[in-house]
């Protein structure tokens, strides 16, 4: 039998996306240069000659979470690090048009060769999470936690979705840099560089709180007490040394704007509707929705439980929109719902669209190379260590990469 996936209701805030500035945004800059406009029914064919005509000279990158417009273009896909990894697969390629956002073109600039130019279609292409750590308040949440005494015995773990700066801090302070498919892992390594889960050490963990305490809960067996947020606004992160003392995670007070919709009350819900289903989320969601979930997993793992379930399986999934509506529609056989009942877009991925990706590649094939993102040598050099001192780690969970 074929399912029908229920679209969610419009967001009565929902952005115009891919159009205007958004002031909000990562890089919340114009876009350079004329774009097609987006009912220019050529835009497909303009996009395909131009690919065409740039032949190997050019690799094009799309992230899950990108609408299916540009997906159709994209010669490989994945999440956040598997992209940046296939575009260092790819060495002769001259251009790597990533269609995602600005950190993640960041990971790719890093792991290519100068040769080779990454290019972001929209440079306001950002990420609301990766924003919420900047260099300077991390530069002084470790000056006060050196100054309190704690930075000796903490060590400094970075999700993959932060900027290259937080990532080379990383790099210089002998921490490491995880996913959400190796966050486990990689917290164990760093707590074992400062005596292993059972001592005084503790692991400073940013962008996201919720996957540093899911991970640090669910996966390392810690309290809920263990786990203490700092406010980058308050002085010592709104913290008593105390409590600092007591903790073993220190969660930067980020989240992403996506997953962190999510509550409770939708996992109730769906399951009143519908019994029986299979509750499916990314562990970037809060710590109720994760523990009320029936699987939590990374992008790469939520795609391949669905693939594996079996025909007639019913599963709500929490995570960003796009990518669940073409799961849905890749599963006709499975009924696939999503958690939640309005629009879930990431805003920012969703402004690299068509017209953005037709102006891009056309503007290399005249000889233009537009929106480059550069990361200065100094940055990636330290940036590397953090993300070969992951590279190095053993896979954990092999099934969830």
């Amino acid at each position: 039998m074929t399912q029908t996936f229920d679209e969610p209701s419009p967001s009565p805030a929902l952005l115009l996306l891919g159009e205007r500035r958004d002031p909000l945004s990562e890089r919340g800059v114009d876009c350079p240069g004329d774009l097609p406009a987006a009912s220019d029914p050529d835009l497909v064919a303009r996009a395909r000659a131009a690919k065409e005509a740039l032949g190997d000279r050019v690799f094009i990158l799309g992230h899950h979470y990108q609408r299916d417009e540009v997906i159709q273009f994209a010669d490989v896909t994945g999440d956040s690090f598997k992209l940046a990894r296939d575009a260092a697969g790819r060495p002769d390629a001259e251009f790597i048009v990533f269609c995602g956002v600005h950190f993640m073109a960041e990971s790719a600039d890093i792991l290519t060769s100068d040769a080779q130019a990454v290019v972001l279609p929209d440079m306001a292409a950002g990420c609301s999470m990766a924003d919420m750590a900047n260099i300077n308040q991390v530069d002084d949440a470790w000056a006060q936690l050196e100054e309190a005494g704690f930075a000796s015995r903490t060590v400094p773990v970075t999700y993959m979705n932060s900027t290259a700066a937080i990532k080379a801090f990383c790099g210089e302070h002998g921490g490491v840099v995880c996913t959400s498919s190796n966050a486990e892992v990689a917290v164990r390594w760093a707590f074992d560089q400062v005596g292993g889960v059972e001592s005084d050490g503790k692991v400073f963990f940013f962008p996201d709180q919720h996957l540093g305490r899911n991970t640090a809960v669910l996966q390392l067996g810690l309290d809920l007490d263990h786990c203490i947020v700092w406010d980058p606004r308050k002085p010592l992160g709104g913290n008593t040394p105390e409590a600092i003392e007591s903790a073993r995670m220190i969660l930067w007070k980020g989240h992403c704007s996506v997953h962190g919709r999510f509550r409770k009350e939708n996992v109730d819900a769906i399951r009143e509707k519908v019994p029986g289903i299979n509750v499916l989320v990314h562990p970037e969601c809060a710590h109720d929705v994760v523990t009320a979930a029936d699987y939590v997993g990374s992008t790469e793992y939520i795609i391949t439980t669905l693939e594996a379930a079996e025909p007639g399986s019913s599963w709500v999934i929490g995570t960003e929109l796009n990518l669940v509506r073409r799961l849905a529609n890749a599963h006709p056989d499975k009924d696939v719902h999503f958690l939640e009942d309005t629009v879930c877009f990431c805003s920012t991925m969703n402004r690299i669209d068509l017209p953005h990706l037709v102006w891009a590649l056309e503007s290399l094939l005249a000889g233009e190379v537009p929106n480059r993102i550069t990361v200065d040598t100094e940055t990636q050099r330290l940036a590397k260590i953090a993300l070969d001192r992951m590279l190095a780690l053993p896979a954990l969970h092999p099934a969830k990469d």
